[in-house]
C-alpha cells in the first residue's frame, strides 16, 4: 500500500509542498492528495489588485498538476482527527459532509502537511464583522471591488492597518480611483519599522497620492459611515477597509496537536509538529523560528521556504536521506505603491530594516518580478532544477516517529 501524505489548504505553501514531494518521491510508492476549496490557485499578494478592477491571470491546479500524480480533492476541510489519523471535509459545494467518528467516509493519511494557512482578524473590534470589507482572501477581495466600484466621486474610504498590506491596499486604491478620499489609520507611526530613506519615501507617494494619513490612532469601532477612535475622534468612512493583520484557521487548536495561544502549530526546524510526529506544519499555519531565535512573520516571503523544508524533510525521511538544514531568513521586504511606485526595504537575515533601500518605478519592476516568480514557484516547486524520484524505505507506516530521536 503506497504511504498516503494529505496536504490540507494549496495557497504558495500547501500547493508548494504538494508539488515538491511529487518531485521527490516515486509515484508508485506514494500517493499524495491536495486538498483545497478552489480549483484553482490565489494569488494572495495580489488581492489589492483584484479589489481596484485589475483581472488576475487564471492559474487552474489542472493544469498546474498534471501528470504529477498530484491529487487535487476539492472540499473544504471542518476537522482533524490526529489520533485517528482522519480529516474531515465536506464538499466544496457544501454537501457531503464526512466526519471522523461517525462512521461515514474519511479521509486517512499515513503523513499530514497542513498548510491551511491564515484569514483576516478583526480584532475583536465591535462592527467590524457587520460594516468592514477584508482583502485577506479572494471572495473578500471581490465583494469590496463591487461596492468600490459603486462608489460615486468625493465619497471615503479608510483603510485601517498599517502594516504591509494596508500600505498596498491604499496606495492601490487612490491610484485606481484618484477621485475618491482615502485615508490610512495606523496604530502607530507611518512605516515606522523602516529605515528613515523607507519611512521618507513612503510619506512621498501618499502625500503625491493624496492619501490621509492618521498615525498613533487605535480604531475602536467601524459603523456603516464612519469609525471610531481611542482619542474620540470619528473619521468619515463611506468605506472601510480592514488589513490589522491575520489570524490562522481554528482547527488546528481543536485538535490535540501542540499550539500556541494564537492557535499556530508548534513545529521544529523541519516544519514538524513537536507533539505529533507524522503532521508538518507550514506557512502561516506553523509557529516556526526563525533567526534571532525570533518567530517568522505570517508573509509570502516565510511561507515558501517553510514548505522547501517541510517537503524536504518529508521526502529524507521516508527515503532514509539527509535531513535538509537550509537556514531560512529574510532579505527584504517588498512594498507596491500602485502599479508605478514601490518600495523594496532590505532588511537583516531576522527582518530588522537596514539603512538600504529601493524606490521609484524600478522598486515597482522588482516587486512585480517577485510576485511573478512566487506565482512560478508554485507551478515550479523544485525551481527547474533537475531532480530525482526516491523510492520509500522502511517502515512506511512508521517513517514519522521512527526518525524522531534524530531530528
Amino acid at each position: 500500500m503506497p504511504h498516503r501524505i494529505v496536504v490540507l489548504g494549496a495557497g504558495y505553501t500547501g500547493a508548494i509542498a504538494a508539488g515538491r514531494l511529487a518531485k521527490r518521491l516515486r509515484r508508485e510508492d506514494v500517493a499524495i492528495t491536495l486538498v483545497n476549496a478552489e480549483p484553482d490557485f490565489v494569488e494572495r499578494v495580489r488581492m489589492h489588485q483584484l479589489a481596484v478592477g485589475q483581472n488576475l491571470k487564471s492559474r487552474p491546479f489542472s493544469d498546474m498538476f498534471a501528470g504529477t500524480g498530484v491529487e487535487l480533492r476539492l472540499a473544504k476541510v471542518t476537522g482533524v482527527d490526529v489520533d485517528r489519523k482522519t480529516v474531515a471535509l465536506i464538499d466544496a459545494n457544501g454537501a457531503g459532509l464526512i466526519a471522523p467518528g461517525s462512521g461515514a467516509e474519511e479521509l486517512a493519511y499515513d503523513t499530514l502537511v497542513y498548510a491551511l494557512g491564515s484569514g483576516w482578524n478583526a480584532q475583536g473590534v465591535p462592527g467590524t464583522a457587520e460594516h468592514a470589507y477584508e482583502i485577506a482572501s479572494r471572495p473578500g477581495a471581490l465583494r469590496l471591488r463591487e461596492r468600490l466600484a459603486r462608489l460615486d466621486a468625493g465619497q471615503t474610504v479608510v483603510v485601517v492597518g498599517g502594516g504591509l498590506t494596508g500600505l498596498e491596499a491604499a496606495t492601490e486604491i487612490a491610484e485606481a480611483r484618484p477621485d475618491l478620499d482615502v485615508a490610512l489609520a495606523a496604530r502607530g507611526g507611518l512605516g515606522d519599522w523602516l529605515s528613515p530613506k523607507g519611512r521618507e519615501h513612503l510619506r512621498k507617494i501618499f502625500g503625491k497620492r493624496g492619501i490621509t494619513v492618521h498615525e498613533h490612532t487605535a480604531v475602536t469601532g467601524v459603523e456603516a459611515d464612519r469609525v471610531a477612535t481611542a482619542g474620540g475622534m470619528a473619521i468619515p468612512a463611506t468605506v472601510t477597509v480592514w488589513t490589522t493583520g491575520f489570524t490562522v484557521h481554528t482547527i488546528a487548536k481543536a485538535t490535540a496537536l501542540e499550539v500556541t495561544g494564537t492557535g499556530q502549530i508548534v513545529v521544529d526546524r523541519t516544519m514538524r509538529s513537536v507533539s505529533h510526529p507524522d503532521v508538518y506544519a507550514v506557512g502561516d499555519a506553523a509557529m516556526a523560528i526563525g533567526p534571532g531565535d525570533k518567530p517568522l512573520r505570517m508573509s509570502c516571503a516565510s511561507g515558501t521556504p517553510t514548505a522547501w523544508q517541510a517537503a524536504d524533510a518529508i521526502a529524507a525521511r521516508l527515503t532514509g536521506g539527509k535531513l535538509p538544514n537550509a537556514p531560512i531568513r529574510y532579505f527584504n521586504q517588498c512594498i507596491s505603491l500602485g502599479r508605478k511606485e514601490g518600495l523594496i526595504q532590505y532588511v537583516t537575515a531576522d527582518d530588522r530594516a537596514v539603512q538600504a533601500v529601493l524606490t521609484g518605478r524600478l522598486a515597482a519592476v522588482y516587486k512585480e518580478l517577485v510576485c511573478k516568480t512566487a506565482a512560478w514557484g508554485v507551478a515550479n516547486p523544485t525551481l527547474g532544477l533537475p531532480t530525482r524520484r526516491r523510492r520509500v524505505t522502511g517502515d512506511r507506516a512508521e517513517a514519522g516517529s521512527a526518525v524522531k530521536a534524530v531530528a
